[in-house]
């Protein structure tokens, strides 16, 4: 596998297995202000890594938490592009101009790309000296589409080529990287994926063996050997599509979960949150394990369980292969000698998907075929296995309500299972803190530009480039490195009419096709299983009052107009 890779990358440390068997001998590093390494998992669900409660093996990403902080409730936005925009602007996402997804939309909210009145962290890291290198999923781009569905599909399955994926305006290395390498659009084919760029020149073969979780890892450490020959530090931003679906892995490592979830969704859940406990994660008293969805078909009356324990299998499977390159990514920083000066951040973007991509069919971003000609099969029957490149399919909502333990729903929601992400801050040069232990800070993903603005002694702008930039929205999370929990006491989300307002505790949810809040005490209740609404009328009512004046003000509205 890692041959493949010298027709693209610089040398690369490849270094396999878990972190902590590799001594390779220190170099002192050089800078001192820290270096910073954003890592952000794809539909990653709360409870899949193993130190959130996980059966998964995660080595690499288990070490960063026992040698730094875990967070407790750190917060998304519930969707990929949505959240990719606030974590790299510092702003509500509505007003760095993604309300929904990247389509060039008729309202403020809704431009579908970082609107003018944005920075992202790689532009003020820079203008203060920085290094700045990118490498995975951008999609905070408009994304350009060919006039038919026919040229379209042939430009999905690399059969054609029509220039470029996006605006080059929009693109990461005129946001402030230095360079990047990945995919502009959101989905991708693990083994040949679309919209693959190196800088703005479309990369349009890949060779044969290609794994892009391994590419997205291999680069990054490439990118730091380079970046650690400088005086200055760097921050790169490591953003992966594992495991976005499709469900494709590498067979070898599908092999170590085959019978992993053959005893179904219950008994993997409830182990799951037995472990939480265990490692107090999560208090049973005030988190309660949430109701399986639909519970009424169970296991052992599933017609498709085959199918079901391997669609999972894959899914761990994903997840195993990206820790593996996050150990690469850790050996290099620490060959390098920039280890113990580098703060990594590891989150996801939303929570685990409920989504069912087959039925969606080729189309938009999905293709039909691979670019030798071989059809992909989207199977709604569940006949053919998934895993590798020839299926197209997706965990469904059950898996989806496991990865998200103990909360219910899932991505797009904005109950905690679509916007609760697991959260771990490692830095052993700054984090005084208890290593390996917790904190309770109220943090969301654009607390990031504040946090790393004040430790890299960089300035927010109020212009750039001529452009007035909005103030950000976040708190830095700072003093939590230290033992201090003082974060938001207010935060709010919407996506495509799901939202909720949450005030200190108390949270006003509803899902998108509701009008009708719900109101949950989250100091009692964190799964939001004892709905408080009708006892408490005037707890409503203000916290609507909060979200619709917080809505007007971050361009919530007004909504585009459809169907124009």
């Amino acid at each position: 596998m890692r041959k493949v890779f010298a027709a693209l990358l610089p040398a690369v440390v490849l270094i396999s297995g878990s972190f902590t068997t590799i001594k390779p001998k220190p170099v002192k590093a050089k800078a001192q202000r820290p270096n910073i390494v954003v890592i952000l998992a794809d539909d990653l669900g709360f409870s899949d890594i193993g130190c959130y409660g996980g059966e998964i093996h995660t080595p690499n990403i288990d070490y960063l938490a026992k040698n730094g902080l875990r967070y407790r409730q750190f917060y998304n936005t519930s969707r990929c592009c949505p959240s990719r925009a606030s974590l790299l602007t510092g702003l509500y996402n509505h007003r760095a101009g993604i309300g929904e997804m990247t389509d060039a939309e008729d309202a403020p909210g809704y431009k579908g790309h970082l609107a003018e009145n944005t920075v992202t962290l790689a532009e003020v890291l820079k203008s203060a000296g920085y290094q700045t290198g990118m490498v995975g999923k951008w999609h905070v781009s408009n994304t350009t589409v060919q006039s038919t569905p026919q040229t379209q599909q042939a430009w999905l399955n690399h059969q054609a080529t029509y220039g470029d994926y996006s605006p080059l305006a929009q693109y990461p290395t005129n946001r402030g990287f230095d360079k990047y390498y990945g995919n502009i659009w959101g989905v991708v084919d693990f083994f040949d994926p679309f919209s693959l760029v190196n800088g703005t020149k479309p990369v349009t073969e890949v060779p044969k063996g290609y794994y892009h979780t391994d590419a997205i890892n291999d680069t990054a450490s490439a990118y730091i050997k380079g970046f650690a020959k400088a005086k200055q530090p760097f921050f790169l931003y490591v953003a992966h599509t594992a495991p976005h679906w499709p469900l494709m892995a590498l067979p070898q490592d599908i092999e170590k979960y085959k019978d992993t979830y053959k005893v179904g969704w219950d008994k993997i859940r409830e182990a799951r949150y037995k472990r939480m406990v265990a490692m107090g994660l999560i208090d049973p008293k005030t988190t309660k394990l949430s109701p399986r969805w639909k519970p009424e078909l169970t296991w052992d009356a599933n017609p498709d369980k085959e199918w079901d324990a391997r669609a999972m299998a894959v899914h761990a499977a994903m997840i195993d292969r990206m820790d593996q390159g996050i150990g690469r990514i850790m050996a290099t920083l620490k060959a390098t000698g920039q280890l113990d000066n580098t703060i990594i951040v590891f989150l996801s973007d939303n929570g685990a998907s409920p989504e069912n991509c087959t039925a969606y069919g080729p189309g938009f971003d999905r293709p039909d075929q691979t670019r030798d000609g071989r059809k992909i099969v989207y199977d709604m029957n569940k006949k053919v296995l998934p895993g590798d490149e020839l299926s197209y399919a997706s965990i469904g909502p059950r898996w989806a309500n496991v990865a998200n333990t103990p909360y219910q729903f899932a991505k797009a929601d904005s109950y905690e299972g679509g916007v609760h992400t697991p959260m771990i801050a490692f830095w052993p040069k700054g984090i005084t803190a208890n290593k390996g232990g917790y904190s309770n800070q109220l943090g969301h993903v654009m607390d990031f530009m504040s946090t790393f603005v004040q430790l890299a002694g960089a300035k927010y702008p109020t212009t750039y480039n001529g452009r007035g930039i909005s103030a950000t929205d976040g708190i830095s999370l700072a003093p939590s490195f230290s033992g201090g929990n003082k974060g938001h006491n207010a935060l709010f989300n919407e996506h495509f009419g799901a939202r909720y307002a949450r005030v200190d505790n108390w949270k006003a949810v509803a899902k998108g096709n509701e009008k009708e809040w719900h109101l949950y005490d989250l100091a009692t209740d964190r799964t939001e299983l004892n709905d408080l609404a009708a006892n408490n009328p005037g707890k409503v009512k203000e916290l609507d009052s909060l979200w619709n004046n917080w809505a007007k003000a971050n361009n919530v509205f007004p909504k585009p107009k459809k169907g124009k």
